[in-house]
């Protein structure tokens, strides 16, 4: 396993900001700037979210500068809502250019959304219904492209909902980017979650949260956290994962930032990195 790093960990210099939560921090980064960011930090790989990609993205230049500093990379599409949980069969098509992309990047691997909190329908059987026949379009065009895609729990699929659709589609193009937290704020075991993903995990979120008194259901009942201080015992994790073969990327990610860290994410960032990278050598 190697470690690794979320764009969406620079979310707000990017300019995405969760409204009534955070502040615009008054700077931008741009995917340049967080790839010679990335390389500092000393990480082996970096998990690019598409939707902070310029729309002109120079994909061979990427690639080159991904290769230059020997930075690993996982293709990150559909946030925040992917596929709508079903309900946006349009998106398939954009979904599958990605694919292109992802491949032409020198990206193996490419995370995706089926959905996000918002878009879970109230039943399973509506929810199965609707994204199976879409995620069986993807098999096609994964294996042609040489790229696995990793259906992330995005707050929108139950651990088991998840291997489920996993395990009905049956194909080794398909697997699981497993969210460390993602399913703690769904109300389930962190742990009894990672037993269940781990053995199907292609790519990861390492992310570590904690519980706070904010509205239920939005991030400010469980906001982001070091990966060393919330409520998720990121080491018995790992060693699940290790357990399971996972020999991929650790992608560290935060999100919403517990306003306990103060506003910059950059203290909470390099210390999980230490953390992370402490527990894969013990």
């Amino acid at each position: 396993m190697r470690v690794g790093i979320d764009s969406y960990c620079y979310h707000r210099q990017f300019g995405e900001l969760y409204p009534g939560l955070e502040r615009d921090p008054g700077t931008r980064i741009d995917i340049w700037q967080f790839l010679a960011h990335a390389h500092a930090l000393g990480v082996d790989g970096v998990s690019l979210e598409t939707c902070y990609l310029p729309d002109d993205l120079d994909v061979a230049r990427l690639r080159a500068a991904l290769e230059a500093v020997g930075l690993d990379a996982v293709w990150a599409w559909g946030h925040p809502q992917g596929l709508a949980s079903g309900a946006r069969p349009e998106a398939v098509d954009d979904l599958i250019g990605h694919i292109g992309l992802a491949a032409a990047a020198g990206a193996r691997v490419m995370r995706i959304c089926a959905g996000g909190r918002r878009s879970r329908p109230a039943d399973w059987a509506t929810h199965r219904g609707a994204l199976l026949p879409l995620l069986a379009r993807l098999v096609g065009p994964a294996e042609t492209h040489g790229v696995v895609l990793a259906i992330e729990n995005h707050i929108d699929l139950l651990a088991a909902e998840l291997v489920e659709l996993i395990e009905t589609i049956g194909s080794p193009w398909l697997g699981v980017c497993f969210d460390t937290a993602n399913n703690l704020r769904m109300g389930e075991d962190p742990l009894a979650v990672a037993r269940l993903l781990a053995p199907h995990a292609r790519a990861t979120h390492v992310k570590n949260i904690v519980r706070r008194s904010g509205a239920p259901g939005t991030m400010a009942e469980w906001p982001s956290t070091a990966l060393d201080a919330g409520a998720i015992d990121i080491p018995a994790v790992l060693a699940i994962l290790r357990g399971a073969g996972y020999g991929g990327l650790l992608a560290l990610e935060i999100d919403y930032l517990d306003p306990a860290c103060g506003e910059d994410a950059e203290p909470a960032i390099r210390r999980s990195l230490a953390f992370l990278r402490g527990a894969l050598s013990a």
